[in-house]
């Protein structure tokens, strides 16, 4: 809004074509990451150290996003022009995942392929905040679609994998060994999906660097990251990213085990191997996305952050304490649309808010190296530590064990939200 007018509405053109940039950005990266540990584990056999080290070395393309892709972008390149390359390249990368089995190749591919996606995160939703009239009101039902493409491929794997890698009347060792090889076609369904995108940015909305400007625009975002909430907020997304990142990590193969013993209707809804049953955390995340913009106008960006973090212990408790209930689990994976929802998402809101507009897209790659960078690359660590702590000298994992520190470490981040994070914003206040 601008003086206290309405801003103007979200033209429907404008409204598709970021909707749809949204859902291929997001169909790319959930084709595969849910599988991926199941796929080193049950195919390649790596070891969980090795395992935590290759999801570690994927997020380090978030630690030089700020440096590159947001200076880039606010300084001297259009941001679509820069997506569309990235995407282009990444297609090359991730294809290669498919057939590499060695831990040294699996190693380098996987970073290389991680400092040219994980930019694209951010940066997709700077050119979206750019764009639209009002950011309350319009960014929620533009990112929803990012989780839809989440669904559609989670699903699409998940059936893939039960209808060309569940060889029937086989035992449950050789439906395993079957299933962890197919999915490595994960690996080629995001590289179609990344060439389709990359082509496509080159369409979006001609979103130019700042004009005039000479300074260094990270060094000026950092200035501005400096203050509360910010500070706060920053520094709490580095627990909540490596609790986020163990849920990734490990659910699949949690949910695997399951659905080993779950109905029949069950998999034929949402496929096997752990990754289209865990789109019920995306599809509860659509609905939340849905109601922040009508809810964020009389709830407070603290309360909202708090609701994430209780979502985020009671999802693990659940994982802990309640896996003999198939229903409740599936009530623990839909937990997912508030973490998300209330924490990640009204996070990216309120560092848009609080930075000034010709650093915002520097502070949302600051913010994304946090999240997809820093969190993810300690997260990864901690869930090999974790996985090897909680197996048994028999081989079976001790999911009570697994997911009963990131329920604690939840309440803890609740806790210090509730201690540190400001009430109100002065910069909000002044601007209303």
């Amino acid at each position: 809004m601008t003086n206290g007018e309405p801003a103007r509405p979200l033209g429907f053109a404008l409204g598709a074509r970021l909707s749809f940039m949204m859902f291929l950005q997001y169909a790319i990266w959930g084709a595969w990451l849910p599988l991926l540990w199941p796929y080193l584990s049950g195919h390649l056999g790596f070891s969980p150290d090795k395992i935590g080290t290759i999801f570690a070395v994927g997020a380090v393309g978030a630690i030089v996003a700020p440096f590159i892709a947001g200076q880039i972008a606010d300084r001297w390149f259009s941001t679509e022009r820069f997506l569309g390359l990235s995407h282009l390249a990444g297609a090359l990368l991730i294809w290669q995942l498919g057939s590499i089995d060695t831990y040294s190749g699996f190693l380098w591919f996987s970073l290389a392929y991680s400092i040219i996606y994980s930019p694209t995160l951010a940066l997709t939703n700077s050119l979206s905040f750019h764009h639209i009239p009002d950011r309350d009101r319009d960014f929620g039902k533009i990112r929803l679609w990012g989780t839809l493409g989440w669904i559609v491929v989670g699903i699409g794997i998940g059936q893939w994998l039960l209808r060309e890698y569940t060889p029937a009347g086989a035992t449950d060792e050789v439906i395993a060994a079957a299933q962890d090889a197919g999915r490595a076609d994960a690996f080629r369904v995001s590289a179609i999906l990344g060439a389709l995108m990359g082509i496509y940015c080159f369409f979006l909305p001609h979103t130019p660097p700042s004009a005039g400007k000479q300074k260094n625009a990270t060094a000026e975002a950092l200035v501005e990251i400096k203050r509360n909430p910010l500070l706060t907020l920053f520094l709490l997304a580095v627990p909540v990213s490596c609790i986020h990142q163990l849920y990734f990590v490990h659910t699949a193969g949690f949910l695997s085990n399951i659905q080993s013993d779950a109905s029949n209707t069950i998999n034929q809804i949402f496929g096997v191997g752990g990754g289209g049953l865990m789109t019920i955390g995306q599809v509860a995340e659509i609905a939340v996305l849905a109601l922040i913009p009508i809810v964020s106008k009389s709830v407070s960006r603290k309360s909202l952050l708090s609701v994430g973090l209780l979502a985020y212990a009671g999802r693990m408790a659940i994982f802990a304490y309640g896996s003999e209930s198939v229903p409740l689990i599936m009530a623990g994976i839909a937990l997912h649309g508030l973490c998300f929802g209330c924490f990640i998402f009204v996070a990216f809101m309120i560092v848009d808010e609080e930075t000034t507009g010709d650093v915002r897209a520097s502070a949302q790659s600051l913010f994304n190296l946090v999240i997809v960078g820093i969190g993810i690359i300690v997260g990864s660590k901690l869930a090999g530590a974790l996985a090897e702590w909680a197996t048994s000298e028999a081989g079976a994992m001790d999911y009570t064990k697994l997911f009963s520190v990131p329920m604690w470490a939840s309440l803890a981040c609740l806790l210090l939200l509730v201690c540190f994070y400001p009430s109100s914003s002065p910069r909000t206040e002044n601007a209303s």
